[in-house]
């Protein structure tokens, strides 16, 4: 039932999560959320509140290394660090470089055990910027160096390869700069060859949520790749386009290797006026917005999985309006399917399947 007089991009229906987290009840097992970033101590208290009503008990988190001892504080052993470079740092070139072998140290003494490259096409502008496009690629030698640091210590990649469709019909429309959206997977398929048995997380159901054929070739031919279900408007606006049984046949043949995330950005931004790291704290302005940023999240997944819902999605998605800006605007949302998934497949995706991978990486199980 609607609560608030003026929707907000999170909750555009003007829901009560709250209420909302107790009309879904108890999940049936405890989630792992795989796929986070938390930042922020203060945020990090709210972020909790949510984690505590839609029933998730642990989160892997990309935070910033200076927010860690914060986080941390606030979650306790709820928090497990994955290695990130410093996206903030007024030297780039030098974080996503040799500052990043120096953070991946660091990481792994403070228990991370799984490290991140930002892959995105989009990667090329700002590698433009620091004199390489292709400084954020696999095929440039310090990415090389990074995951030979990696393996070395005993880690585990994780990656994000490839964005939306509606990016590649309308930013990245210059495939001689940016690759076709195929292409990007060729330096993963020659990366992953040369580290044939370490695993990988390959973030937002592979980068290709849209197309659950290319899916099964991409999981089929790499048998160490684990996806995860983070970025929840993008997983919220394509899986629910496909077919239920489509979606139920997939999910199930992968079932041990599909792992629950959210992609939630906590940051203490979120509780005033102030903008944030590029604008991203303008998102909410106060505690009882970002309580709903954050739960927004939980709620739309778990009312995918769970139920047979069939309406607009309470979060607005500006990717509707970037393809067809006549036809929608900032508040736009598409339609959210619930494919009410068996309670075994749930138990899987919420918790078994990342306590097999995750956990197991982490030596936690």
């Amino acid at each position: 039932m609607p609560t608030h007089a003026h929707p907000t991009p999170a909750n555009r229906l003007g829901l009560d999560y709250r209420a909302e987290a107790d009309r879904l009840g108890t999940p049936p097992v405890p989630i792992i959320d795989g796929h986070a970033h938390i930042n922020g101590g203060r945020a990090a208290a709210i972020y909790k509140d949510a984690m505590d009503a839609f029933g998730v008990t642990t989160v892997y988190s990309q935070s910033r290394l200076s927010e860690a001892d914060a986080v941390q504080h606030t979650l306790g052993e709820r928090i497990r660090f994955v290695a990130v470079p410093d996206y903030m740092s007024d030297d780039p070139k030098h974080a996503h470089t040799r500052g990043y072998l120096d953070a991946i140290k660091e990481w792994h003494a403070r228990g991370a055990r799984m490290l991140k490259f930002w892959c995105a096409p989009r990667g090329r502008d700002f590698g433009k910027d620091m004199g390489d496009p292709t400084i954020l690629t696999f095929d440039n030698p310090w990415r090389r160096k990074q995951l030979d640091l990696a393996a070395e210590l005993g880690m585990v990649f994780m990656t994000h390869i490839a964005d939306p469709d509606t990016w590649f019909a309308t930013k990245y429309t210059d495939a001689s700069f940016y690759g076709t959206k195929r292409e990007q997977y060729e330096p993963l398929s020659r990366i992953t060859d040369a580290y044939p048995d370490t695993p990988w997380l390959v973030a937002h159901m592979g980068g290709w949520p849209e197309d659950l054929g290319f899916l099964t070739e991409l999981l089929e031919r790499h048998p160490q790749f684990v996806l995860d279900t983070s970025a929840t408007k993008w997983m919220v606006r394509e899986l629910s386009k496909h077919p239920r049984d489509e979606m139920l046949t997939f999910f199930t043949k992968f079932r041990d290797r599909i792992v629950f995330g959210s992609d939630i950005v906590t940051m203490d931004a979120h509780l005033s006026s102030d903008e944030g790291p590029r604008g991203m704290g303008t998102q909410a302005s106060g505690e009882a917005e970002a309580f709903d940023l954050y739960a927004s999240r939980y709620y739309a997944l778990r009312t995918m999985f769970e139920t047979d819902y069939d309406d607009e999605s309470p979060i607005a998605d500006p990717d509707l309006a970037m393809v067809d800006p006549d036809g929608h605007d900032a508040m736009s949302a598409p339609a959210l399917r619930g494919k009410s998934f068996p309670t075994d497949l749930l138990k899987d995706l919420y918790r078994g399947t990342a306590e097999r991978t995750l956990e197991r990486w982490y030596g936690l199980a």
